[in-house]
């Protein structure tokens, strides 16, 4: 028998998160809590004990789609439920998805029994399914497949999920409480799923001494004696569940007065969200802070807490920008001036005439100045695409081709793939049934007839930069490019989930300044740190770029790798040959590379490009650096 699971109201701290946890529990359309934090702070533990204070379900017996007698589904797979023999009453579902799931799993799929023993194309529900009227936990969703998260939070937004697949066309009701859990250090969400989130909280473990030591009491009482610890936080659970219902029955009758509305909408304003699903979040979860503390309106008080869940991952912030709101733009978004009165009309103008009265210079979009960086950051670089040729097997992600099994099928398969291709199996059973005497309904299938199915979808790569930092690249304006080339660099690897490395090379030595990580907003500070000067130590850049590459394929055989080497080419620190010696060790071990010739001046040597030869990779200069040029050069380079 399983251990009773940790009290909510056990939970020592992490306010924020047991707040936005219930309020979603009030109000479900508020669409859900990602919450974000480093490993070791109970994330899964308060979210596993939520559940516990949900209000039971009333469901129709026999429904596997959990539908509610008073007003079932009339799309429902098992319905109609027009004339229901009594009801069943359960407690309200947490579904965990695995990290390792595929669509199948998630959405549902045929039901293979059937269709073999009976010839009928039915439908067997996924965990979609399972969680509607409960909770669907997703523990470590941003390592999730980008499709699959696509998919269950347009099933959290609509309420419905839609299957179109396999031969079965089905729509179900899948209202649920969604909540992710993630850890930043391992990768982040793209902005557009994060987005989707109605909220968000960061939890991070206290340096209080008497929270950590209490934390520590608590949790060695409860694995003493589960059953015992959560007995005894039984009332603090129960009223907590009660003040649940009370709040879900009174916000239907909370008011959002007009003033409170303008104040939502100001505040979205004024951190410059994209889209308008902030300010429907904003209101909904101040309607439920409102009905949570038992008031009949939204008070600016509600718009405050409300924000601090709604708007850290919505608003406009540099790449690598920490999720949080500064506290006195919030109040100044609060309390925003009063706009001052339009100024009269001239005499004589026509009211329905309207008279340009901006700036010609400033506002006319054909005369506006350029905004990039001039000394090369980020903006003048669009570097977006570093993709490796071929079809690897690396974790899922969105740089390089790869065969990954919960990736789109392609095509079935008698000897690899992953999963059965049941209409590929089907095809190849079909022709043979007289000769094996089959009888009514149903197929008979043999070992021989099985189809796997290969699918293919986007893998994650390492992307390693080896930065060269001599005093021939420490012009301060050559730097300042190549920062802004590497910058752009890590955002596509960020928005890709990619890992990145960072190695500096200066003086008599090469320095792993960032080994191989999923924290690609560190690299991105490391970078901002990196100290230059002294000869160029080409040769042992390199090589430590080897010995890194090495180590990382024995701890992540699938993940494909890619050496970005950026250098003027000189090699003033052991010299040229030894730096073409190595580069041929890393042609040899087949490293895929890409040399940024970051040589400038009238004349050029053209060392980058011996250099590039050697590696077997391809060579472009630093102001070349364009989405086209580099994706070009890396799928050359990796199929030569």
């Amino acid at each position: 028998m399983s251990a009773a699971r940790y009290p909510f109201s056990a939970i020592v701290g992490h306010d924020d998160l047991r707040l936005a946890l219930l309020l979603s529990a009030v109000h479900p359309a508020i669409g859900g809590v990602l919450v974000r934090g480093e490993k070791g702070t109970a994330k899964s533990t308060v979210v596993r004990a939520l559940s516990a204070l949900l209000p039971a379900v009333t469901a129709v017996p026999g429904c596997r789609f959990g539908c509610d007698p008073a007003a079932s589904d009339p799309a429902c797979p098992d319905g109609p439920h027009t004339a229901v023999a009594g009801q069943l009453v359960r407690p309200a579902r947490l579904v965990e998805l695995p990290v390792g799931a595929t669509e199948d799993r998630l959405i549902g799929s045929l039901d293979l029994q059937r269709a073999l023993a009976e010839g009928v194309s039915a439908y067997r529900p996924g965990l979609l399914a399972a969680a509607h009227r409960g909770v669907l936990y997703v523990d470590e969703v941003n390592l999730l497949p980008d499709h699959l998260v696509d998919v269950l939070l347009d099933a959290a937004a609509m309420g419905r999920a839609h299957v179109e697949r396999d031969g079965v066309s089905v729509s179900h009701a899948a209202s649920f409480l969604l909540v992710g859990t993630m850890n930043p250090e391992e990768g982040e969400l793209r902005p557009q799923l994060l987005d989707r989130f109605g909220l968000t909280v960061d939890v991070a473990a206290s340096r209080d001494v008497e929270t950590r030591a209490e934390v520590i009491r608590r949790r060695l009482r409860y694995e003493a004696d589960p059953a015992g610890f959560a007995a005894a936080w039984r009332p603090e659970d129960a009223a907590l569940a009660e003040r649940i219902a009370v709040a879900r029955t009174a916000l239907a009758s909370v008011a959002l007065p007009d003033g409170e509305l303008r104040r939502i909408a100001a505040v979205c304003a004024a951190f410059e969200v994209d889209g308008m699903r902030a300010d429907l979040v904003l209101a909904r979860t101040a309607l439920a802070h409102a009905a949570w503390r038992g008031a009949d309106a939204v008070d600016e008080a509600d718009v405050r807490v409300a924000a601090a869940l709604v708007l850290p991952h919505r608003r406009r912030r540099a790449p690598f920008d920490h999720p949080a709101l500064d506290p006195q733009h919030l109040e100044d978004a609060l309390h925003p001036p009063d706009p001052p009165p339009d100024p009269p009309d001239p005499a004589g103008a026509d009211p329905d005439m309207e008279t340009y009265r901006g700036d010609s210079a400033a506002e006319s979009p054909d005369m506006s100045p350029c905004r990039g960086d001039s000394s090369g950051g980020v903006g003048e670089f669009r570097a977006r695409v570093l993709e490796l040729g071929g079809v690897g097997a690396g974790a899922p992600g969105r740089r390089s081709r790869a065969r990954t099994s919960p990736g789109r099928t392609i095509r079935a398969s008698a000897s690899e793939g992953s999963g059965l291709h049941l209409l590929g199996t089907l095809a190849v059973a079909a022709p043979h049934q007289r000769d094996r005497g089959r009888r009514g309904p149903g197929l008979v299938v043999h070992r021989a007839d099985v189809r796997l199915a290969v699918r293919e979808g986007r893998e994650s790569n390492l992307v390693l930069f080896a930065v060269d930092a001599s005093g021939s690249m420490a012009a301060r304006a050559r730097m300042s490019a190549v920062s802004g080339a590497v910058l752009s660099l890590l955002l596509d690897a960020y928005q890709r989930r990619d890992k990145v490395g960072l190695i500096s090379f200066r003086g008599a030595q090469a320095q792993v300044v960032l080994p191989p990580t999923s924290a690609v907003d560190a690299a991105a500070a490391r970078l901002r740190a990196l100290r230059t000067g002294g000869r160029t130590p080409l040769a042992e850049g390199l090589l430590r770029s080897a010995r890194v590459l090495a180590a990382e394929r024995l701890r992540d055989p699938t993940r494909r790798a890619l050496l970005v080497v950026l250098t003027d080419g000189r090699a003033t620190h052991g010299g040229m040959d030894a730096a073409l010696a190595a580069a041929g060790l890393l042609r040899r071990d087949r490293v895929a590379s890409i040399v940024v010739d970051c040589e400038s001046g009238p004349v050029r040597l053209g060392l980058s490009d011996r250099l590039a030869l050697a590696m077997g990779g391809g060579c472009v200069r630093l102001e070349e650096l364009s989405a086209d040029a580099v994706a070009g050069v890396v799928r050359a380079a990796r199929s030569a």
